[in-house]
C-alpha cells in the first residue's frame, strides 16, 4: 500500500513506504468500492489488476494483464445485468522504463446495440423488454440475443492522451470490433455458457508486436477471496486468540464467493511489453469519464438518457491492492482515484504515519501483534514503491505505486505455485506480479507486519516483533481457484441453476 512518489529523491520517496502495506487482518476486498464517488458509479469500478509469466502450456512467453471491473455482481442481477459503460474509457497501462509514467497503454471502449427484438401480441409488434428473447444462445451474436456488447482496443505508445494511436485488430476474422459475451444469465437461457463464452476468445495483432496477442472481455466469478463482512466490522474474526494458528487460514467464510466481476484480460508476447535490456515492467489500471454530463429530459429510441462530452477524467485506478481502501484517508480517496503514480508525493502523510497497524497492535496485541517500530519502513518501499532488489526492480526506477513483473523469472508451473508468493520461496508470485492464485490478503498483512524484517530486506528482525507471525483473514486462496490457461479465472456463477 505504498504509493508515495517522492518530491525529489528516491530517498525521500522511502518516507512514503507505509501506505504499501498498512492493512488491518483481514479487511480487503481488493478495490471494491472503495471510495465515495466510485460507489456511484459502479461500471468504473476497477476490483482487482493482475500481471504476471503465463503459465499455461506452451504460452511461456507470453505475459497475461486482467483488469476486473464492476464489483460485486449478482448472477440474478437481471433484466439488464452488467453491461460496461459505452461513455466510459477503460485503459491498462505499461511502464518499462521505471519512470513512473506509461509507455504503453491498452484503451477499451465499449458499445452497446439495441436490436429490438419484438413479438406479435394481438396483431401488434411489440418491443420485448428483457436482452435475451427466448432464441438459442450458443454462438457469438446470437439471434436469441437482444443487446449486442461490442468493444474495440487501441494501442498508444507514449502518453495515454497525446502518444501514437493504433487499432488492435482480429488476427483471424480482420476488423477491430470484438464481441463481449452476455452475463450468465443462467443455464436455462444459456446450457453450455463455458462453450459459448470459450467464443469470444480473440487471437489479435498488436501493431508493432510480430506475434499475435490473446484477447478476451466478459463476466467472470470474482477472483478475490475474503470474510468481508467480519472484516470491517472491526475485524470481527471468530476466536481471535487462535487467529494466527495454522489451521486459521482456511477458518473463515468467503464473502465473495457467489459474487461475479467483469474482466478485461489480454495475453501479450513479453517482447512487446518490455524495453531495452531491463525485464521489469510496471502495470496498473484506470477508468475515466467525460468531463461533463448533460442528462436527456426525454431520452428515446435515437437519444441517449444523457450526453457526454469534455476531456476525459480519471476516476479508478488500481495497480498494487488494497491501497486506496485501507491507506488513504476517506477525503482523499477520489483524489487518489484521479491520480497517476507520477504525482503519488501528494499522498506522503498516509504513508509515513499510518493508523493500520498500530490498529491491528489494539486489537490483537494480546496475541503478540505488535507493530514495526522501524521508521521509515523501507522494507515496504522496496515491495510497492520501488521492487525488490533482485526480484522485480527496475535498472533506474522512479518510486511510484504500480504492481512491478520481473518478465526475465520463468512462472511457476500449475501444481508448484505457492500461494504466499516472495515471501513463501516463489519468485514468480506476487509482489513479483500478482497470479489470480497469490493469497494478496495474507501476503499483505505479514509484510505489513514485518515479515520482510525477518529476512533482513530495508530492516532487522528486532524491528518486527510480529514479523515471524502467520498474520491471515482465514479466506483461503490457491491456484486450485482457477484454470490452467487463458483466460484463467473461472465462469461466472449463473442467476439460476439447472432446471
Amino acid at each position: 500500500m505504498s504509493l508515495l512518489h517522492s518530491k525529489t529523491a528516491l530517498g525521500a520517496a522511502l518516507l512514503g513506504n507505509l501506505l504499501a502495506l498498512a492493512i488491518t487482518p483481514s479487511a480487503f476486498a481488493s478495490s471494491h468500492r472503495e471510495a465515495p464517488f466510485i460507489t456511484q458509479n459502479p461500471k468504473v469500478d476497477a476490483t482487482d489488476f493482475y500481471m504476471f509469466r503465463s503459465y499455461e502450456t506452451g504460452r511461456g512467453a507470453y505475459t497475461t494483464l486482467v483488469a476486473d471491473y464492476i464489483p460485486l455482481q449478482d448472477a440474478y442481477g437481471g433484466p439488464n445485468y452488467f453491461a460496461m459503460d459505452p461513455n466510459a474509457l477503460y485503459e491498462i497501462h505499461i511502464d518499462n522504463n521505471g519512470d513512473g509514467k506509461e509507455d504503453l497503454t491498452f484503451q477499451f471502449r465499449f458499445t452497446n446495440t439495441i436490436k429490438d427484438g419484438q413479438f406479435t401480441v394481438g396483431g401488434k409488434k411489440v418491443s420485448i423488454p428483457l436482452v435475451i428473447n427466448g432464441g438459442a444462445i450458443d454462438s457469438v451474436n446470437p439471434a436469441g440475443l437482444n443487446v449486442r456488447e461490442t468493444y474495440s482496443v487501441t494501442v498508444v505508445r507514449g502518453d495515454r492522451r497525446t502518444g501514437t494511436r493504433s487499432s488492435v485488430t482480429n488476427a483471424t476474422g480482420g476488423g477491430t470490433t470484438f464481441d463481449k459475451p452476455v452475463d450468465n444469465i443462467g443455464n436455462k437461457a444459456i446450457p453450455n455458457y463455458a462453450a459459448y463464452a470459450a467464443q469470444h476468445v480473440y487471437a489479435v495483432n498488436i501493431p508493432g508486436c510480430a506475434t499475435p496477442a490473446r484477447l478476451f472481455v466478459g463476466q467472470r466469478k470474482d477472483p478475490f477471496v475474503v470474510n468481508l463482512g467480519e472484516t470491517f466490522d472491526l475485524i470481527n474474526i471468530k476466536a481471535p486468540a487462535t487467529e494466527f494458528a495454522a489451521n486459521a487460514e482456511s477458518a473463515a467464510k468467503d464473502d465473495l464467493a457467489k459474487k461475479n466481476v467483469t474482466a478485461i484480460e489480454m495475453e501479450v508476447p513479453t517482447a512487446c511489453l518490455t524495453a531495452g535490456a531491463d525485464p521489469v515492467i510496471g502495470g496498473w489500471t484506470t477508468a475515466s469519464l467525460r468531463q461533463g454530463r448533460l442528462l436527456n429530459p426525454t431520452p428515446g429510441t435515437a437519444t441517449a438518457a444523457s450526453k457526454e462530452g469534455g476531456a476525459w477524467v480519471q476516476v479508478s485506478r488500481l495497480g498494487m491492492p488494497l491501497v486506496n481502501e485501507l491507506v488513504i484517508g476517506l477525503k482523499d480517496k477520489d483524489r487518489f482515484n484521479a491520480s497517476k503514480p507520477s504525482g503519488d508525493a501528494q499522498f506522503a502523510d498516509y504513508v509515513t504515519n499510518p493508523t493500520a497497524p498500530a490498529l491491528v497492535e489494539v486489537l490483537y496485541g494480546s496475541a503478540g501483534a505488535k507493530a514495526p517500530t522501524n521508521f521509515p519502513r523501507n522494507d515496504l518501499v522496496a515491495t510497492f514503491l520501488t521492487g525488490i532488489k533482485g526480484v522485480n526492480q527496475p535498472v533506474t526506477v522512479t518510486a511510484s505505486e504500480m504492481l512491478r513483473l520481473n518478465t526475465s523469472i520463468a512462472a511457476t508451473s500449475v501444481g508448484a505455485q505457492n500461494r504466499l508468493g516472495v515471501i513463501g520461496g516463489d519468485n514468480a508470485g506476487f509482489p513479483n506480479g500478482r497470479r489470480p492464485g497469490d493469497d494478496v490478503v495474507d501476503v499483505v498483512l505479514r509484510v505489513a507486519m514485518g515479515k520482510l524484517c525477518t529476512l533482513n530486506i530495508g530492516c532487522a528482525p528486532a524491528d518486527a516483533p510480529a514479523g515471524g507471525l502467520h498474520f491471515t483473514d482465514g479466506a483461503f486462496l490457491d491456484e486450485t481457484s482457477f484454470t490452467a490457461g487463458f483466460p484463467y479465472l473461472k465462469n461466472p456463477v449463473a442467476g439460476s441453476p439447472q432446471l
